[in-house]
């Protein structure tokens, strides 16, 4: 097999260690730079993906369980959308901000793109702690955001899906809300929501199987034995525990998983299997994993093949970059390295597969369900996991080719391929006067 070193551009000045760390908007940014230096792209085009389309702001108002009333704000970025609608999931999370949302809509651009969707990007979502809402307190505060954000979302405007803090209910809800303001059933007007209301079967664990197949594939390239590979998964969530269980199935060894609380290890492989995910039981490994109780931090160092980083952003830095142990980092969540913590990764000869690839089957099916939706026909979960498995192997093998002719990371070669196609949509239909 041919040799894959690859050469980078040279690097952006970092900040120092004691700096606060990058937004996801500064490191959308820094990655769309140095994309474009191995294009040739149009300048205008470039600065007008440096910059969202729109970034709505609302306020939302909620009538507590005990009659009082708290007011929160709610976003809405919508980046771009020369290939199609806007698409991007809503978050509830204290530390949501308007440029968190506009980095995230430019990532939800280029994932679509790579992908190639035809969706552009968006991301939103409201200033509050999920955890500190009844139920019904969630219902009304979606439904009442729902309203605020109506006039800009539709099944062929923005098309909003779960992100963290929320799932298929509140998607359900938002449907409900949405729809009866039209006056008709608009099941298309947003995804993840449970089949019963038009959601796709294999809807929830799609990131993280498409993080499991993007794994599969690369480790094939380099002529790893799955049924040989040991894998750290940080996070336990949706996209870590589906990511982790279909490793296993398919032969490898999981030695180590978290959740908020911390992590477990053990050398000897864990029964994840066995081990409730966030979903079906908040916070369960480590009371339900057997192995040496260890902090997230030093998962991240643990000596393994790959490591898939599936909690949140940020988590490998420019401060513990050097301290990854792993070849393979197979990224499950959204933005969890810094730029200044890849280019150390690089250096450092670890392969990082990036997150608009590895955990994108979350909008791939997505897009089915939007599919299925508009054209009221549904698909079977053999149907689903079968295209899910086309689309990827298809969108890996692009990035790859990028790999191997330019001599690139795989994080370099998956935005080559993104923005190689938004910029030739963007020259084919001009600007607006």
């Amino acid at each position: 097999m041919a040799s894959h070193q690859r050469s980078t551009p040279n690097r952006e000045p970092q900040r120092s260690p004691d700096e606060n760390p990058e937004t996801a908007l500064e490191t959308a940014r820094r990655q769309l730079a140095r994309a474009a230096e191995y294009l040739e792209i149009d300048d205008t085009v470039l600065e007008r993906l440096r910059y969202p389309g729109k970034v709505h702001e609302v306020t939302v108002p909620l009538e507590r369980d005990d009659g009082s009333v708290d007011v929160f704000t709610g976003y809405r970025a919508q980046h771009d959308s020369v290939r199609g609608p806007y698409k991007g999931g809503l978050r509830y999370h204290p530390d949501v901000t308007r440029d968190e949302c506009v980095g995230l809509a430019m990532w939800m651009t280029w994932k679509c793109a790579v992908m190639d969707i035809p969706f552009g990007g968006a991301k939103g979502g409201i200033v509050v702690d999920p955890k500190s809402l009844s139920d019904d307190e969630t219902e009304r505060l979606t439904r009442r955001f729902t309203q605020e954000i109506r006039d800009v979302i539709g099944p062929n405007t923005d098309i909003p899906a779960p992100d963290m803090g929320t799932d298929p209910a509140t998607m359900a809800w938002l449907m409900d809300a949405y729809s009866m303001q039209e006056g008709e059933t608009t099941p298309g007007v947003v995804t993840g929501k449970p089949p019963a209301v038009g959601g796709s079967r294999g809807r929830e664990e799609a990131p993280g199987r498409s993080v499991a197949i993007v794994t599969r594939e690369t480790l094939d390239y380099y002529d790893e034995a799955i049924e040989e590979t040991t894998v750290a998964v940080q996070g336990f969530g949706s996209v870590g525990a589906n990511a982790a269980r279909l490793l296993d199935e398919w032969g490898a060894t999981v030695v180590a998983i978290s959740d908020v609380n911390g992590a477990v290890y053990d050398p000897a492989g864990i029964d994840v299997a066995a081990i409730p995910s966030h979903d079906e039981e908040p916070e369960a490994v480590t009371d339900n994993a057997e192995g040496t109780r260890i902090t997230n931090d030093e998962l991240l160092a643990v000596d393994v093949d790959v490591l898939v980083p599936a909690a949140v952003g940020n988590v490998i830095t420019e401060d513990n970059a050097d301290d990854v142990r792993a070849e393979y980092v197979v990224e499950g969540a959204n933005g969890p390295t810094t730029f200044a913590g890849d280019a150390i990764l690089a250096e450092n000869g670890v392969h990082v597969l990036p997150d608009i690839l590895a955990n994108a089957g979350g909008v791939t099916v997505s897009y089915f369900e939007w599919l299925q939706d508009i054209n009221r026909r549904t698909w079977s979960l053999d149907r689903v996991q079968e295209e899910l498995e086309a689309e990827m192997v298809a969108a890996w093998d692009a990035v790859r080719e990028e790999v191997e002719t330019r001599d690139v990371t795989w994080r370099d070669a998956a935005y080559i391929v993104a923005l190689s196609r938004i910029s030739e949509a963007h020259e084919m239909r001009g600007l607006w006067p």
